[in-house]
């Protein structure tokens, strides 16, 4: 008598699947703690553990786009590991997500995936880089060049470095000053990054006002 088993799911890379198989995915429990990604008939669920590093890069990327917005008097609302979706096509978490500007509509604060065809897609996508960096250079890219963000960031966490695309027509071009938040250089972003490793939050804040001030 034979037992058939459902076969093990390639995680942290992707894998050719239907939207359908990615729904299901993503509702087993095994994979509640993942990350998921669909784009282009493929999926990709994250399981790699996170350290100190992704986390303080992403804390850090966050506090210094909340920190512009606040000083610029830019309305702002972040989204942290949130799930999107454009049902049938694309889904995807990234580490932190912001829609700015006066238009935008809150989503209900449940845990649905917010579904981009009524809420939107975020203004900015942030993804943080350690083993993924090159995916999130890559394939995930255009995932959100086809989902419709503004802007995408990815944070380089080897080399404490942000690399900005602004986004138009599905195709995206490297910037050196954000286009969502008008005058916020990536410079700036990439110095409060290399900070972080020797500054406390208190201190790196406190020299984000001074120079914006």
């Amino acid at each position: 008598m034979s037992v058939s088993t459902r076969p093990q799911l390639q995680t942290d890379t992707w894998v050719k699947a239907t939207w359908d198989d990615f729904a299901a995915t993503m509702d087993d429990p095994q994979y509640t703690v993942g990350r998921g990604y669909f784009d282009h008939g493929s999926m990709r669920i994250e399981m790699a553990p996170l350290g100190p590093g992704h986390g303080r890069h992403n804390a850090v990327a966050m506090d210094v786009v909340s920190m512009f917005a606040a000083l610029r008097n830019i309305r702002l609302a972040k989204l942290i590991n949130c799930s999107f979706s454009k049902p049938g096509e694309q889904g995807c978490q990234p580490d932190v997500a912001f829609y700015i500007g006066d238009r935008f509509q809150l989503p209900p604060q449940d845990n649905t995936p917010v579904d981009v065809t009524v809420y939107g897609p975020p203004t900015l996508a942030i993804e943080v880089g350690t083993s993924s960096f090159k995916d999130d250079l890559g394939a995930k890219r255009l995932l959100y060049e086809r989902l419709g963000v503004a802007e995408y960031w990815v944070v380089d966490v080897a080399n404490h470095a942000a690399i900005a695309f602004s986004v138009a027509a599905g195709r995206s071009g490297e910037i050196a000053v954000s286009e969502v938040l008008p005058g916020l250089q990536m410079a700036v972003v990439a110095e409060a990054l290399g900070r972080s490793q020797t500054e406390d939050d208190s201190t790196l804040l406190r020299w984000l006002m001074e120079i914006w001030a």
